[in-house]
């Protein structure tokens, strides 16, 4: 048991595309040990393999606990800037917070929920608000289905200063996330905006209210 557990911190530690024989080296356990408790747990649904074979990352039961572990919610005040975002949007306007390698949507737009939070917070190249992350990162620490489509993600997000995702989660919708920073300059949360595509691709004044409400909300949530 105790086994299992520290094969599950160490994938949690390092994060999406881990392998095993890196969980091995790391845990200093056998390969016929590392191998087996790999094997059990991708059986039970704590581990799954990443889609391209390379590693495994944190399963669907995982998530069903570390959900039970509700993230506390936005102050009143953040949660005010949000209501105001939303009646002038037209479309889901959701806030999500970062913690480390970890994202929480903590103030989700009841009007337009989402289309699949499970997979949003376990792959980020899914989401604007994942893609955000993917871009704070080395994306050579960063595995996902190809080096390549990562790379492309994190260049695109870096000369926009904001992600954009179409087609991924929903045909015909999508998702732009805009970053909220602390006066370090770290990541901390993002503002973001579901709407059918012609929206995201061409948002308009959306953009900057959007970026507007970002500016508001990172003075109220560091």
């Amino acid at each position: 048991m105790h086994s299992a557990l520290a094969v599950l911190e160490e994938v949690a530690a390092r994060g999406a595309g881990v392998t095993a024989r890196e969980l091995s080296d790391a845990l200093r356990m056998p390969r016929a040990t590392t191998y087996r408790l790999i094997n059990l747990l991708v059986q039970e649904e704590y581990l799954v393999r990443m889609p391209d074979l390379t590693g495994f990352t944190l399963g669907r039961k995982v998530l069903q606990l570390a959900h039970l572990v509700a993230p506390s919610p936005p102050p009143r005040a953040a949660r005010e800037v949000m209501t105001r975002l939303r009646s002038g949007i037209r479309g889901g306007v959701h806030l999500a917070r970062y913690d480390t390698d970890r994202i929480a949507v903590v103030d989700v737009d009841e009007d337009f929920p989402l289309s699949d939070e499970s997979r949003i917070v376990r792959e980020w190249d899914a989401s604007a608000m994942g893609r955000l992350l993917l871009a704070e990162r080395d994306v050579s620490e960063t595995p996902t289905r190809s080096t390549r489509s990562v790379a492309a993600i994190v260049e695109d997000t870096r000369r926009a200063g904001f992600a954009r995702q179409v087609d991924e989660l929903v045909p015909g919708f999508g998702c732009l996330a805009v970053p909220i920073r602390d006066e370090g300059g770290r990541l901390v949360a993002s503002v973001c905006f579901a709407a059918p595509r012609s929206r995201i691709e061409q948002p308009g004044d959306v953009l900057e209210m959007l970026e507007n409400g970002a500016e508001e909300l990172g003075r109220l949530l560091v």
